[in-house]
């Protein structure tokens, strides 16, 4: 109920809350798909916005990091995986080590989803601002900051600042948490890591910031950390799709 002092929303408004509930339902059910629970996208979500927060200030950023650019970025943050949707089961649910041929394949949801974006705007007419973010994410999310991420091997402030941020965030949270397959690592831990990606894998001045809010992160995945349910959903689905990918017949 609003305060007698607040207005109702205006239809503008109604509908951007409404969009950004059906890009996190979107994002939650590709998430459905790999070993990452809904709560991971969340999490991931705000450890970006909080980072960002830290480096507006930075003069490196001051021009991208509007208020505009900010809110655009929270949106689009949950779809920046979304591209694993067209990664066959028996490779996003292998338990163990892809093989180099399956990297190869496990790559292209980079493209996948990029591509898909591309098409839609062309086929639709309609470009937005936050549509460009999404594209700048789902692209570029795995380019490193020495150049030898992928897809493009882009390096250094090539980089769009958008994934720059979530290659800290994912790393950070996919090293903490607890998957089917694997331990999460102790908070501690993974920021010795981060901190050892320090211009290799990282922004430099974005794991500066990272160290200095360090327990804000730790914070988050507190706030939205994984419930023995939500593992318990995990498990009964991935058990499910690997039996049924044992039954396909091969082609």
């Amino acid at each position: 109920m609003n305060s007698p002092d607040s207005s109702p929303p205006t239809e503008a408004q109604g509908v951007r809350a409404a969009m950004a509930v059906a890009v996190f339902a979107l994002a939650t059910l590709a998430e459905t798909r790999d070993s990452d629970t809904g709560k991971h996208i969340l999490r991931v979500q705000h450890y970006v916005r909080t980072l960002a927060q830290r480096v507006k200030g930075n003069a490196r950023f001051a021009a991208v990091l509007t208020e505009s650019y900010a809110e655009a970025l929270f949106q689009a943050v949950p779809l920046y995986d979304m591209g694993t949707i067209g990664i066959a089961d028996r490779i996003l649910l292998k338990p163990g080590r892809l093989s180099a041929a399956e990297f190869e394949v496990m790559k292209t949801h980079t493209t996948l989803a990029h591509e898909a974006l591309a098409q839609a705007e062309q086929t639709l007419g309609y470009c937005a601002p936050l549509l460009q973010t999404v594209k700048e994410l789902a692209f570029c999310h795995h380019e490193k900051w020495d150049g030898s991420g992928y897809p493009q091997g882009l390096s250094g402030d090539q980089i769009p600042l958008s994934a720059r941020l979530v290659a800290v965030a994912d790393v950070y949270d996919a090293l903490i948490s607890e998957r089917v397959y694997k331990s999460g690592v102790p908070h501690d831990q993974a920021v010795a890591i981060i901190f050892q990606g320090r211009a290799s894998h990282f922004d430099p001045d974005l794991v500066d910031a990272f160290i200095e809010i360090q327990d804000e992160f730790q914070a988050i995945a507190e706030r939205y950390a994984d419930t023995e349910q939500d593992m318990q959903k995990k498990i009964d689905y991935l058990a499910n799709a690997i039996a049924e990918d044992a039954e396909l017949p091969a082609f």
